[in-house]
């Protein structure tokens, strides 16, 4: 069985993988000795950062910019992977749609329209349906794979009430349940990683200080997450020591959320 922390000559496509989670995503999987593929938005120079300090790490990477909501891009970054790299063995599904997490500047139910919820579908499900849809030829005809999408522990404790935020990544979670019930016959795997807070992110940076200690002091493992908190059971879902896993949701937020 291939080590969970030995990903040598295999290939990740890890999206929106400029900064924060994605990053950290990225760099853990290089430092296994992984390809790893960092799909960026619209900063080229904090990708081609990722990229260097992949490399670094012993592994190798590559920066693709492609808006992960549009089709075509999503085909052309596919097909990049595959002519520089030769195949893919895991997609991680980490891009979604701007959004910050601040409790007291949130917008209440009743100030929300159905525009702000169809734009995280369209970054949470939206970005998911379209990469998977691109590497799913490939998978089959590998008759392998491993997709891992992230998702929220908000979808089992809103303990904030993020309703775009938290209604998309529940539909992400339904969305990953169904394609892990169809896709199993091919021996290609779908499962959901869920964090909590994590900071430093561009998402929590308006999180103020006395919150990230309100919510550290009722986390049973009194902290709140950091990127390199949400790696490890993203390579965990990637590797062989879960190939008998798929449809379920590891929630990674210190104790918030026991399922």
């Amino acid at each position: 069985m291939t080590s969970a922390r030995n990903f040598q000559g295999q290939v990740v496509l890890v999206t929106g993988a400029g900064r924060g989670i994605g990053a950290a995503i990225a760099k853990a999987f290089a430092g296994e000795g992984a390809f790893v593929v960092v799909n960026y938005l619209r900063n080229h120079e904090a990708a081609q950062a990722v990229v260097a300090q992949c490399q670094q790490l012993g592994g190798d990477a590559l920066a693709i910019q492609a808006d992960v909501c549009d089709r075509a891009q999503v085909q052309a970054l596919v097909a990049q992977t595959l002519r520089e790299a030769g195949r893919i063995d895991a997609v991680v599904n980490n891009a979604f749609a701007p959004y910050v997490f601040d409790p007291e500047q949130r917008q209440t139910f009743d100030a929300l329209d159905f525009s702000h919820y169809q734009s995280q579908f369209d970054g949470a499900v939206r970005a998911a349906f379209e990469v998977c849809q691109a590497v799913l030829p490939h998978f089959k005809q590998r008759g392998a794979g491993s997709i891992i999408n992230l998702a929220s522990d908000l979808v089992a404790r809103p303990s904030v009430a993020y309703h775009d935020y938290a209604t998309a990544k529940s539909a992400l979670v339904g969305y990953s349940r169904n394609l892990a019930a169809e896709l199993g016959a091919f021996n290609i795997r779908v499962n959901c990683v869920a964090p909590g807070l994590v900071f430093p992110t561009q998402a929590s940076r308006a999180t103020k200080e006395d919150i990230k200690q309100l919510i550290a002091t009722q986390t049973p493992l009194r902290r709140i997450a950091t990127p390199q908190d949400v790696a490890g059971p993203v390579l965990f879902l990637a590797s062989a020591w879960s190939q008998f896993m798929t449809g379920q949701v590891l929630y990674v937020d210190g104790g918030w959320v026991m399922n």
